[in-house]
């Protein structure tokens, strides 16, 4: 507490000595009312805690009553405390001791006394006269902040026949270095009657409970959220995000995946625990110790991975995560035969140049169960001169789900290419189907721009292409980086890009990169290596142009300005164009209309001659 306590938040001290003051030597009996152990009434209310800052003071405290009727007036009684169970996670030597701040008092005379006393440091103590509750006194001091325990409080009565009653606060010390945990703590309360009178003596000290409860911290709460909760599967540990895992049905004590469970508590600390249940449809889970189909499993650091295990049957199954707090999303696991039963092979760049193509190849491969066959497959080319695969290994890619194989380019011409269970042919169980790939290792001649589409909305997102080609007009090998395919130009366009444009139509560039998309993601089905830019169009409707010049990386017969068009279609502008042109046909058949009925006349009137 601070040494700027306030009148009613009275320091309180140790045991008094029993020469000073009020607190003299105990005689054998006491002088209030009452067979021994009840001359006093006690009354108690619990309190409680923080543990943050000091907030253990009056604003929290438990409060102490104690009534009884004084026979002399110099009968007092003593209050004191004593620890007598803390929270598991202490112990009582490092928890902090029970103070007591006097409140008031309601006594039913005008002289009764209160007395707060450190006898560890003070001897004497000052008197202040003044009124507390109904005229009482009180005798206080200042809290030393050093040295006080403030367990001992005392109070006197003023004249014979008379109750002395008072009320403290009862908090815990927030001022020493003991050591403060959540729980509860219980103090027994002693209130012990004295006198000094020749004729009373000492009484029969009682006995009352009070506690003091501390809530946890809520970033120290055990309890999951699972608003703060994850649980990814993955093939490796930590995972962040969920994917299908798919692994090879033959019993093994490798897992074939992990399932990393990260728990947090309401307010996303990462103190929460609970054990872990996990459940599932195929296959075995674990922790390194327990597995099976449905385990519960212990969760003991801030991330847990559980292992997921094949068991020799294959076929699709769901995982379930599950805590006593926090359900999570099913995961899905795959576990595939020995063997492929079907394994179809796919070009995805149909032109490459010399040396590694990533991903130009793509595989899908499925077990009897139709079930993604993602073990480890072999390329074979029939033309080793042209292609030099010979049981090169391809891997799985699971956001696309395919296997994608790497392709190296020697010199130009096509191979024949299929793809295999095994690293040699004799071992291999399964081909693919043949499919016939190109090489092109011929130098770049020219380029070409081209819109994806003809005619635009107002505002609508284009793509411009941009294509490298030989001199024979083909498609250059895939992959390759033109450092200076434009001039110093760059794009330039007949309007302003709208917003969302390639900074390349504003900043000029030079570079070119070309790669095929459907290499690059299944969403792709382009298979020719390209450069693509987005364009959005003007809103007003018109003919957009965009333009190049070839740089140094073309020859000089390459170094021209090529360029494209589309049109960008206003509704408004075509709807009054319409208009405009149905109102002329009117106009039309208005003056033919009329000439016709003019001839109509001039014929009755011949008839009637």
């Amino acid at each position: 507490m601070s040494t700027k306590t306030n009148f009613r938040r009275i320091a309180l001290a140790v045991v008094a000595a029993l020469g000073m003051g009020l607190l003299s030597s105990a005689p054998s009996q006491a002088a209030f009312s009452g067979t021994a152990g009840s001359q006093l009434t006690i009354t108690v209310a619990n309190g409680t805690g923080s543990l943050t800052g000091s907030a253990s003071d009056s604003t929290t405290a438990g409060t102490v009553t104690v009534n009884g009727l004084a026979l002399t007036s110099s009968d007092s009684y003593t209050v004191t405390s004593s620890i007598k169970s803390v929270p598991s996670t202490t112990s009582i030597a490092n928890a902090p001791a029970l103070v007591f701040t006097f409140i008031d008092t309601t006594s039913s005379t005008a002289n009764t006394q209160v007395e707060m006393i450190n006898s560890a440091t003070e001897t004497t103590t000052a008197k202040t006269s003044g009124a507390l509750g109904s005229g009482a006194q009180a005798r206080m001091r200042t809290l030393n902040t050093t040295f006080d325990t403030g367990t001992v409080v005392s109070a006197t009565s003023g004249a014979a026949n008379s109750y002395v009653v008072a009320k403290w606060y009862a908090f815990q010390d927030s001022i020493t270095a003991k050591e403060r945990v959540a729980g509860t703590y219980t103090y027994t309360v002693i209130v012990t009657p004295n006198s000094i009178s020749t004729a009373g003596g000492g009484g029969t000290a009682q006995t009352v409970d009070l506690t003091i409860t501390i809530a946890a911290l809520a970033s120290s709460s055990l309890v999951a959220s699972a608003a703060n909760s994850t649980a990814y599967i993955g093939t490796a540990t930590a995972a962040t995000s969920d994917t299908v895992l798919s692994g090879l049905a033959t019993a093994s004590d490798t897992p074939r995946g992990y399932i990393y469970v990260l728990l947090k508590n309401a307010s996303a600390g990462t103190a929460a625990r609970e054990s872990v249940t996990i459940t599932t449809t195929i296959g075995t889970v674990g922790d390194g110790t327990v597995r099976g189909r449905s385990v519960v499993l212990k969760y003991n650091a801030a991330g847990v991975n559980y292992n997921v295990y094949a068991d020799g049957t294959a076929g699709s199954g769901t995982i379930t995560v599950t805590t006593p707090s926090v359900s999570f999303a099913t995961k899905s696991v795959n576990f595939y035969a020995a063997a492929p039963a079907t394994i179809t092979a796919t070009v995805l760049t149909d032109t490459l140049k010399a040396g590694a193509n990533t991903g130009a190849l793509g595989v899908k491969a499925v077990d009897a169960n139709g079930i993604a066959w993602t073990g480890t497959l072999y390329v074979y080319s029939g033309t080793t001169g042209t292609i030099s695969n010979d049981a090169s290994s391809c891997s799985y890619d699971t956001t696309d789900a395919r296997h994608e194989c790497s392709i190296t380019g020697v010199a130009s011409g096509t191979a024949s290419i299929t793809v295999r269970d095994a690293a040699t042919v004799a071992t291999s169980t399964k081909a693919s189907n043949a499919v016939t790939m190109t090489v092109n290792t011929a130098s770049p001649a020219s380029f070409k721009l081209a819109f994806d589409k003809a005619t635009y909305a107002p505002g609508e997102k284009a793509t411009l292409i941009v294509s490298v080609l030989d001199s024979a007009g083909k498609s250059v090998g895939d992959g390759q980086t033109f450092s200076t395919l434009f001039n110093a130009s760059g794009l330039v366009t007949s309007v302003a890009p709208g917003n969302g444009s390639d900074a390349a139509f504003s900043t000029p560039a030079a570079s070119v990169t070309i790669g095929s998309l459907a290499a690059a993601s299944s969403i792709y089905s382009n298979t020719t290596p390209i450069k693509t830019y987005t364009f959005y169009m003007p809103s007003s409707g018109g003919k957009v142009e965009v333009s190049a010049t070839g740089g140094a990386s073309l020859p000089l017969a390459g170094q021209v300005k090529v360029t494209t068009s589309a049109t960008v279609t206003d509704d408004a502008a075509a709807a009054l164009a319409a208009v405009n042109a149905l109102a002329a046909t009117v106009a039309s058949l208005r003056t033919l209309i009329t000439t016709l009925t003019n001839l109509v006349l001039k014929i009755q009137k011949k008839v009637k001659a």
